[in-house]
């Protein structure tokens, strides 16, 4: 990445920098179509799969609400990981190394492990921006890349995927970009990476296993309590701050926020009071949407206890001093929800689709993350085994099994 140490915000890089998306769905496409400015020497390249041809053929056509309608024809389109770690360089000018991976897959580590998935992408000096839900997202990026620059990031946009290569932006922008070195563990001494002890077995997917079971480790490099993330983290903050000034300079979202490593890790827990409680409880509820379920006395109920739980744990799990002033109340956000009339959460999309759930960054996580500091989430312990069993049964349905 030599050079980028140096560059200033506010000022372009003499040589190319060079971004890969790993997801080209709406979040993925809308991001990158920011960033990539040529002109000012940053390159943006896509990892595609389902709409990998119309991308490649069309472009990304965007339908926004912040900045209109325009087409994204990205520096290059690659239809797997394999083939962008092959061949980085579609112009065939020699090898070279991404400066940023930019993950925007759905973060579902009970089916696959994403940080095995972009290894072949990541060099020496590459860093990896995670742009995904949930918390405890960054653990396994950082036990296989204990020597890379890691940013966390937090999104709150409405877009989707209309049609392959089509995305259309509705509402929303934000951004919060943040250094990652180890908070997220699930040690009970976050500020280090410790080796832990494996149970037997031949899983090498990679994958977290529920509550209390920790991934394989052929899967899973592990480090040592040698290891030094912290030391990452004036070049971590540099990067952030240079990808902020990029999406702000060049890109024109207005509400690009650079946050450290606590306060991005408190923004995190906040989106997880409305995403832990909402999300699955939709589920649960036998298909309800947000508005429909606070409207009911027992299920308003129900989510103000999930958040509320969360929302007095998090300093405790975090060692902070809570959530700032700024930041919405359980209160209030049952409050605006009201209005929210016919939207369905993420979670009872793919339920209906068949899709799989984000339930382990979303619930299984946040209980790991909190037992580790000695602090138990049993509302949430409660939804999490409820949406894991309804999960299980209609896998099994689906195989045919017997219950």
């Amino acid at each position: 990445m030599g050079g980028l140490e140096a560059l200033k915000p506010g000022t372009d890089s003499d040589r190319p920098v060079h971004i890969v998306f790993v997801g080209a769905g709406a979040v993925g496409c809308f991001y990158a179509s920011r960033l990539h400015h040529p002109s000012h020497n940053i390159h943006v390249s896509l990892i595609a799969r389902s709409n990998y041809k119309a991308l490649t053929e069309h472009g990304v056509h965007l339908q926004t609400h912040s900045f209109g309608d325009y087409t994204f024809r990205p520096h290059a389109v690659f239809p797997s990981v394999a083939v962008a770690a092959a061949n980085p360089n579609p112009s065939g000018a020699g090898f070279r190394e991404w400066d940023f991976i930019i993950v925007t897959t759905k973060a579902l580590p009970d089916r696959s492990d994403d940080s095995a998935l972009i290894a072949p992408l990541v060099g020496p000096r590459s860093c990896v921006v995670l742009i995904q839900n949930g918390v405890g997202v960054e653990q396994p990026y950082r036990a296989r890349f204990p020597a890379n620059p890691i940013i966390s990031a937090v999104t709150v946009i409405s877009a989707e995927q209309t049609s392959p290569g089509t995305i259309r932006q509705n509402r929303w922008t934000r951004i919060h970009l943040g250094p990652y070195t180890n908070s997220a563990s699930f040690s009970s001494s976050p500020g280090h990476t410790v080796t832990p002890t494996y149970p037997r077995g031949d899983d090498t997917t990679g994958a977290l296993s529920p509550t209390g079971v920790v991934p394989h480790p052929a899967s899973v490099p592990a480090t040592t309590t040698d290891a030094s993330p912290s030391a990452l983290l004036p070049t971590t903050t540099h990067l952030t701050s240079l990808l902020a000034d990029w999406w702000t300079r060049h890109g024109q979202i207005r509400d690009v926020d650079v946050a450290d490593e606590l306060a991005l890790q408190t923004i995190r827990w906040h989106k997880l009071c409305i995403n832990a409680a909402f999300n699955p409880s939709s589920v649960l509820s036998g298909g309800r949407g947000n508005a429909d379920m606070v409207q009911d006395a027992e299920l308003r109920a129900h989510l103000a206890g999930v958040m509320r739980e969360i929302w007095e744990a998090a300093p405790r799990i975090l060692g902070g001093k809570g959530f700032p002033a700024y930041m919405a109340t359980p209160e209030k956000i049952l409050k605006s929800t009201e209005k929210n009339v016919g939207s369905k959460p993420s979670m009872l999309l793919d339920w209906e689709a068949g899709r799989p759930l984000e339930v382990e960054v979303i619930l299984g996580n946040p209980i790991r993350i909190a037992r580790a500091r000695g602090v138990e989430l049993p509302r949430l312990q409660t939804v999490y085994a409820l949406v894991r069993s309804m999960m299980e049964v209609r896998e099994r349905r689906g195989k045919g099994g017997r219950l």
